[in-house]
């Protein structure tokens, strides 16, 4: 299933990073280099993730600020790009984006935001109620996921799923971050033990390597500034 993507930027380079990776994850992508055309867009087109370089592109922060009160993305997962100088990570998170990227940003620090796409079985357990899902994605911070029975947003479900290639069995918790009429879901792992996430951090970046040769080497300093 190809998901569509609104990417809001000037910067070439990272237009240039982004846009193979979006690609890669079966995500068509629109450029935009305008917050005012990027507006009119975002009004009357429906995007299932809207990416805004806020501080390199003027009324970009504005654009961010304002994506929630459009009836046609108000759902849309939202990554806010910072340059770490002016807009701060919490108010990113408080004008309504979901992830946050620190400027430089490297190879691996965007995939490994944007997800590695993975099918498989998931159960989803919500109080006394066990319901089965399928994972379109995951990342180290969170999982898609295509659930049979509506989950609603804020929701804290345990999830039961076994990594492909390493056996490796999770059992975590989660909170519904984004939910939408398709039945489609998106979670964020909460109080993952360390060890385990060491272990899925392993191995989303041996997929990586598989992908991207060479990716797992280029990591930047941006990479602590990357918040699921």
């Amino acid at each position: 299933m190809t998901l569509d993507s609104l990417l809001l930027s000037r910067d070439t380079d990272l237009v240039r990073m982004i846009r193979p990776i979006l690609e890669h994850l079966s995500i068509d992508v629109e450029v935009c280099q305008e917050a005012l055309a990027a507006t009119e867009i975002l009004v009357s087109e429906k995007f299932d993730a809207v990416i805004v370089d806020c501080d390199d592109l003027r009324g970009g922060l504005e654009v961010l600020q304002g994506l929630r009160a459009t009836p046609s993305n108000k759902n849309s997962v939202t990554f806010a790009i910072l340059n770490g100088k002016k807009t701060t990570t919490q108010e990113a998170f408080g004008l309504g984006a979901n992830f946050v990227l620190q400027k430089p940003i490297s190879t691996l620090n965007a995939s490994r935001c944007f997800r590695q796409p993975l099918k498989m079985a998931v159960n989803v357990v919500l109080g006394d109620k066990e319901v089965k899902a399928t994972s379109t994605n995951i990342s180290e911070g969170g999982i898609a996921l295509v659930v049979r029975e509506a989950l609603p947003k804020g929701a804290t479900p345990h999830l039961k799923f076994v990594l492909p290639g390493i056996n490796l069995s999770m059992n975590v918790e989660a909170e519904v971050a984004w939910a939408d009429i398709k039945g489609r879901v998106g979670c964020r792992f909460r109080n993952v033990p360390q060890s385990v996430q060491q272990l899925l951090e392993k191995w989303l970046d041996d997929q990586m390597e598989k992908e991207f040769p060479g990716a797992t080497g280029r990591v930047s300093a941006a990479e602590s500034g990357t918040t699921h």
